[in-house]
């Protein structure tokens, strides 16, 4: 029998900040703005709202590249803003929920502003640094923005890892200075009352010994990462100490980023007895169209596909986990156009959708504009999208994998980040009521 728990009762609402409301009319959404919009959310039925990271960044990421965890990006305001829509939010019935980025953190935090100064530096440590083998990197990795993982530091003749930007240099949670950092941080936010965390990539914490290179990406001088980084041989155990020592302190939810797990990953991430999550976002479903291991392709899903998929996430957490469902997010294009019809059925296949998401056992998230339906963009060149991780994909198809100008946009319309990234339509006026300024970047 399911236990009861208020975070399997609720319906999550994310918010990316950057494109949701914009209060100051400089074209960038921020706490203000959703200071603003905490009655239209009240009224629409969510209980708890997600934010995307509202920390200091220099924003190579926009925002999962975090240089100080205890303060606030200054394009969204000041600490003291985000106080008063914490408490705003809790006088209304809604709880907040702050995405937790830590896999890796800004080179513009002072961890690694210290750790890349000498080889002897106290926080030397806190991230992954060797050195090179035979003249070259250290092994033959990916990044998830293309290129290789590793960055040479000219300064100590080293190369450190990164798995997403060389401006997002990987954390050494194999240190314990490390965990207890991250441990002291999450302690802060929670005493000042946030309800939960979402858990960016958490499951790539740990790192298989060594670092072993995988087996050869087709088409690219790369080996896949995977099979070290991916649910590494101590992430149960420090998910474990986490909950010990921070999450079961408090009452709150935690959801776990989680990118090729298995169900049976699900179950040990979630399963109340193991004490770890309360549940994680799985990636099956939304890489249901991918070809050769790659997001990119513009090629449409099968129906009878994505239902295996939910069916087996569904039956397989039936009894021991919970799931999370989901059809969007910040990352992921607008399932409207993606499993839907955005022309003429635009709001029917909407409504439906919605209704398949609400219907199954778990607790549902709803992305900013999907409750109106809102559909992907479709820029003309690769100059008009400004998503890191787009521009890298766009020089890997064209450069690397040969694929042509027409194909290499076609998967980027179709797949890019930069579809859920445009700003909220909150009416038909000017910008769509965004901002009464000139709307910044995605």
């Amino acid at each position: 029998m399911t236990e009861r728990a208020w975070w399997k009762e609720s319906v999550v609402y994310q918010i990316y900040p950057r494109s949701f409301k914009d209060s100051n009319g400089d074209g960038i959404g921020d706490l203000r703005g959703i200071i603003e919009k905490l009655d239209y959310l009240r009224n629409l039925g969510v209980d708890v709202l997600w934010l995307s990271p509202i920390y200091k960044s220099p924003n190579d990421d926009n925002g999962y590249d975090i240089s100080d965890y205890r303060d606030i990006m200054t394009e969204f305001g000041t600490m003291a803003d985000f106080d008063e829509l914490l408490k705003t939010a809790h006088e209304k019935g809604l709880k907040i929920m702050l995405d937790l980025v830590v896999n890796h953190t800004s080179d513009e935090h002072a961890w690694f502003v210290e750790s890349r100064k000498s080889k002897d530096n106290p926080y030397r440590d806190y991230y992954i640094w060797r050195d090179p083998v035979d003249g070259g990197m250290p092994n033959r990795w990916q990044a998830s923005f293309g290129g290789p993982v590793w960055e040479l530091d000219g300064n100590t003749g080293m190369y450190y890892l990164h798995m997403f930007s060389k401006k997002q240099p990987d954390l050494n949670w194999d240190n314990e200075k490390v965990r207890d950092e991250v441990f002291d941080m999450m302690t802060w936010w929670l005493d000042k009352g946030i309800d939960g965390f979402r858990m960016d990539v958490i499951n790539m914490i740990s790192k298989a010994e060594g670092l072993p290179d995988g087996a050869p990406i087709p088409g690219t001088p790369y080996t896949d990462s995977n099979p070290a980084v991916m649910c590494g041989p101590h992430v149960h155990e420090y998910l474990r100490e986490m909950n010990e020592r921070v999450l079961s302190k408090y009452d709150i939810m935690t959801v776990g980023e989680t990118p090729c797990v298995t169900v049976e990953d699900g179950r040990k991430f979630t399963a109340a007895d193991r004490r770890e999550l309360n549940m994680v976002f799985n990636f099956d479903h939304v890489d249901v169209e991918n070809g050769s291991g790659s997001k990119w392709t513009d090629k449409r899903f099968k129906l009878k596909d994505l239902k295996d998929i939910l069916a087996r996430w569904q039956y397989g957490l039936e009894d021991e986990g919970w799931n999370s469902l989901y059809w969007n997010n910040h990352d992921q294009p607008r399932v409207v156009s993606r499993f839907g019809d955005d022309g003429a059925y635009r709001e029917l296949s909407a409504k439906m959708l919605g209704t398949c998401l609400h219907m199954m056992k778990g607790t549902p998230y709803i992305y900013q504009g999907e409750e109106l339906g809102m559909t992907n963009v479709r820029f003309d060149t690769i100059g008009q999208y400004e998503d890191i991780e787009t521009l890298g994909a766009y020089k890997t198809c064209r450069e690397i994998l040969g694929m042509s100008e027409e194909e290499t946009m076609a998967a980027i319309h179709a797949r890019s980040r930069d579809n859920a990234r445009t700003p909220m339509q909150w009416d038909d006026s000017a910008n769509g009521g965004f901002t009464a300024g000139t709307p910044g970047s995605p």
